[in-house]
């Protein structure tokens, strides 16, 4: 395999940086399957609900979809707990940095924060205030990312739900992470 002479960054030529340029560039191509990969391995998270973290994932996303949401919110749904298993303590944040170089800021905001949000419907019976979400009263996005807990997320532990399988989902993970990275930052 080859590789680069440098060990130290700054050693680096010119052609050395065309070249992993191009590694890179495949690997970035390969995202979206490494994170449907993930995603599948929900299925080893929390134990206590009805459903598991990948059930529950679909359920969000599925119910996004047949109430009309664009394909970004429907990945978004999709992907918003995938930081379970990882990062327990912010799984938003988790979430939306994976999701942050292809999705709008309004969809990146609402992933972000929707843990605070989603306390609002069971933070009061485990001693914690559930209505913390009113610190982002008045932003833009605070009625969405109210929206998406209230809708998709919170209602989606139901084990008898019509769930779409993360077969179905595929495409549209595809054609997510097959957008220019960071494109609505550089126009």
């Amino acid at each position: 395999m080859q590789t680069v002479s440098f060990t130290q960054m700054a050693d680096g030529t010119y052609e050395e940086y065309q070249f992993l340029d191009g590694i890179e560039r495949k690997h970035v191509k390969g995202t979206a399957d490494r994170v449907l990969t993930e995603l599948a391995r929900l299925t080893d998270s929390i134990a206590g609900y009805q459903v598991d973290r990948l059930g529950h994932s679909l359920q969000t996303a599925t119910r996004a979809h047949r109430d009309g949401a664009d394909e970004e919110m429907v990945v978004a749904a999709l992907l918003h707990d995938i930081g379970d298993g990882l990062a327990p303590c912010n799984h938003g944040d988790f979430a939306a940095a994976i999701l942050k170089p292809y999705v709008s800021e309004e969809t990146y905001w609402i992933i972000r924060h929707h843990g605070v949000f989603q306390g609002y419907y069971f933070f009061h019976h485990i001693g914690a205030d559930r209505n913390l979400r009113e610190r982002y009263r008045g932003h833009p996005h605070f009625q969405a990312c109210a929206d998406f807990c209230e809708k998709w997320d919170q209602t989606s532990f139901d084990p008898a739900y019509d769930t779409m399988p993360l077969e179905a989902f595929r495409p549209m993970v595809q054609r997510i992470f097959a957008r220019e990275p960071f494109a609505a930052e550089r126009e």
